[in-house]
């Protein structure tokens, strides 16, 4: 009988783990077993490593399956018998995690009007709490955020207007509803939503950046100067005009 050469099939390892085991004295020929990722589960890594890599390069043309398949410790085959191309992958890793972020968003907002505060302190404590959760959210996604607003300008424009844009605007729907129901003053409920929006964010990119940053601090003064304006106008200046 003819001696059988057929090689083993190859098994799929967790990422980086070939790397440890080499670390270890553990090459590839050693009969040490390698641990099966169950498909869940793989694609969940090569997912998280997509993000990884797409969000270091910053580039998304210039990150290929390859790049993705080295951050994740595993060949470019085993990404293709998850995802059929790069452009799921980017959807999947990058795309979809910022549509559940902006979601969070949305659910933010809704808060403005479920829990009407009466006194200005309730209304500032309200405030506190939906910047902290805009910091939050926005912080987390940060590095996905710019690859998809300042990446490919249709992608950016489709993500910004169906799906960014709408957290804005459900944000001004809300307190628009205050100014109807309980006489709250809005000069601009759009211009509100959106000054809201660009002070989280700044607070989230500089929280991000700066390790020393008091964020409860700034959290304070911001909600503060939403409540009363951030150029109040003092009793000695409205007398000059």
């Amino acid at each position: 009988m003819t001696p059988c050469t057929c090689q083993p099939r190859p098994v799929e390892v967790a990422p980086g783990e070939s790397v440890a085991r080499e670390a270890a004295g553990n090459g590839p020929s050693s009969p040490k077993p390698q641990r099966r990722l169950k498909a869940d589960a793989r694609r969940s890594s090569i997912l998280e490593a997509a993000r990884a890599a797409f969000s270091k390069t910053g580039d998304v043309n210039g990150t290929t399956v390859k790049v993705i398949a080295e951050y994740g410790g595993i060949s470019e085959g085993v990404i293709y018998r998850h995802f059929d191309s790069k452009d799921q992958l980017f959807y999947e890793a990058v795309v979809d995690p910022l549509r559940t972020a902006v979601d969070n968003i949305v659910a933010a907002s809704d808060l403005v009007d479920a829990n009407i505060p009466f006194t200005p302190e309730q209304q500032v404590e309200e405030l506190n709490g939906l910047y902290r959760q805009l910091i939050s959210t926005l912080e987390e996604t940060l590095p996905l955020l710019g690859l998809v607003l300042f990446g490919d300008p249709k992608m950016a424009k489709r993500f910004f207007d169906e799906h960014f844009v709408v957290a804005m605007d459900r944000l001004a729907d809300s307190w628009r509803q205050l100014v109807d129901r309980y006489g709250f003053q809005f000069e601009s409920p759009e211009i509100s939503a959106r000054a809201v929006m660009g002070i989280a964010l700044m607070l989230a990119i500089e929280g991000h950046h700066d390790k020393g940053f008091d964020g409860d601090r700034a959290i304070a003064l911001a909600s503060k100067g939403t409540m009363n304006g951030f150029f109040p106008l003092t009793v000695a200046n409205s007398r000059r005009h």
